[in-house]
């Protein structure tokens, strides 16, 4: 049954207007915008007009779309918070004008959790993809919550906005293709789950094309990281096999020099005598890697699967130490010489603040993961309607990506979780639904309960990066 516009439709609500002041009190505090090495490295390309696809060749052509209107990263900035804050107010707006007027406020009180808004003050692919998806969804979540036809013009600005996302980080097509499937109109189970896998064949497929021919990037090896990371990493669990083609000696070489870490892949690169190991893998190609990982993952199971579940305990941060760094949003601006500034003082404490919050489980992908089967367990006993599908929608979401990484993750910043954490959030508010005393107990005691515990107890890490490429984590499932 389609619900009728309420007598508010005319009228601006007052979430509405908070979210402008928000999203000017946000541009006014991170302004012009943190930019971090991989910023630069995009900002040289938009400036050059030499792309390659190693960083999203999507994000650089946007960047060099609006360079006329002034160089370094503020209009970049802009856009990036007017997204985030559109995609929240739209979704507060719909919320209201259903009679929901504490969701609304929550929705936007979302926005403003310190590690989330601290990111968004920094302008690179996560949270592009963030402000893009944000936006998309809240265009047309604002017609979808209340039943009604989303108008075209609606429904073709979502469309790019969603490519955009799509295209702006290689992993996001796992989040982003439930989500849609959740926004369209689509009845039956079997139509969405074979629209859900449509999209994602047809982004794998065709995002190669797009880079190299539509947006004329330059083909780099950022597609062979991954089987490169892993084959090292079941080489240097497997004593004196010949993995892929390398020597016997391989993994005790990986192992003698510390490049095998569930941090991140950064070793095999940075780290001569870790490179010089693995070069017999640089002479092969993405699709060969690929076909000899699933080889060696067959053969040496055990070891990949220790590999993979490093890696992932590292990510999710589960079993880690309390100051792992990569969480914290920055404080100050990588050092550059195209005269890009970093933001004041205010913007600053704000960092700090966010800082502090990711030592505890809001910084922690885990325990946002575990929220959203939570709350996954308890959309059960919601009623059908728009909002619990779109609840859905987002939770699938966030889990798809979540368990993405699980296969493919080189790195364990937090900021790769950043659309999950919001995700999670604006499903618990849409639900407005408990999970039982009794599940929230188990999730305390077996998951939350170990992760404290390893923070107490577990060395602290290095924070310098050159400290970090020799640093073995206490959990990295090596050989002795």
């Amino acid at each position: 049954m389609r619900t009728r516009p309420d007598a508010s439709t005319a009228r601006l609500h007052p979430h509405l207007i908070a979210a402008t002041l928000l999203f000017t009190a946000s541009l006014a505090l991170f302004w012009p915008g943190y930019a971090e090495y991989d910023t630069l490295r995009q900002y040289e390309q938009a400036v050059s007009g030499q792309f390659d696809d190693w960083h999203p060749p999507v994000m650089a052509r946007l960047w060099q779309a609006l360079l006329p209107l002034g160089h370094g990263t503020a209009s970049l900035l802009t856009l990036q918070l007017a997204g985030y804050w559109l995609g929240l107010a739209l979704i507060a707006d719909a919320l209201a004008r259903l009679g929901r007027p504490r969701a609304a406020w929550a929705t936007l009180a979302a926005g403003l959790l310190p590690p989330l808004l601290g990111w968004q003050g920094v302008v690179l692919k996560d949270a592009q993809l963030v402000s893009a998806a944000l936006a998309a969804t809240g265009l047309i979540a604002r017609y979808r919550l209340r039943d009604l036809p989303v108008p075209p013009v609606i429904a073709v600005t979502a469309g790019v906005l969603f490519a955009y996302a799509l295209l702006v980080r290689a992993n996001a097509v796992f989040a982003l293709a439930p989500l849609i499937v959740a926004l369209l109109p689509l009845q039956r189970r079997a139509a969405r789950i074979g629209v859900a896998l449509g999209i994602v064949a047809a982004v794998l497929a065709l995002s190669g094309t797009i880079n190299h021919r539509v947006l004329r990037a330059q083909g780099s090896d950022v597609a062979t990281t991954q089987p490169r990371y892993d084959l090292a990493g079941i080489a240097a669990r497997t004593q004196g096999a010949a993995i892929a083609g390398l020597p016997a000696a391989t993994g005790a070489t990986l192992r003698a020099h510390h490049c095998i870490t569930p941090y991140f892949w950064d070793p095999l690169e940075e780290t001569p005598a870790c490179a010089a190991a693995l070069m017999p893998l640089g002479r092969l190609s993405t699709g060969p890697l690929y076909r000899q990982l699933a080889r060696e993952a067959l053969r040496h199971s055990i070891a990949y699967l220790a590999q993979r579940a490093a890696h992932l305990n590292m990510t999710e941060r589960w079993l880690v130490p309390l100051s792992l760094p990569g969480a914290e949003p920055p404080t100050i601006g990588e050092p550059n010489s195209y005269g890009i500034s970093a933001p004041g003082a205010p913007a600053t404490a704000w960092q700090t603040l966010a800082g502090l919050t990711t030592r505890t489980p809001l910084g922690w992908p885990f325990a946002w993961v575990s929220a959203a089967v939570l709350l996954l367990m308890a959309s059960r006993r919601a009623p059908p309607c728009p909002t619990r599908r779109l609840a859905l929608g987002l939770l699938a979401s966030a889990l798809a990506l979540e368990a993405s990484f699980a296969a493919i993750s080189i790195a364990a910043d937090v900021r790769y979780h950043l659309w999950p954490m919001i995700a999670t959030a604006l499903a618990a508010i849409l639900l407005a639904r408990l999970p039982s005393r009794r599940a929230i107990t188990a999730a305390a005691v077996l998951l939350l309960a170990p992760a404290i515990v390893a923070r107490a107890i577990l060395p602290a890490p290095p924070q310098e990066y050159d400290a970090l490429l020799r640093w073995t984590p206490p959990v990295a499932l090596l050989p002795r």
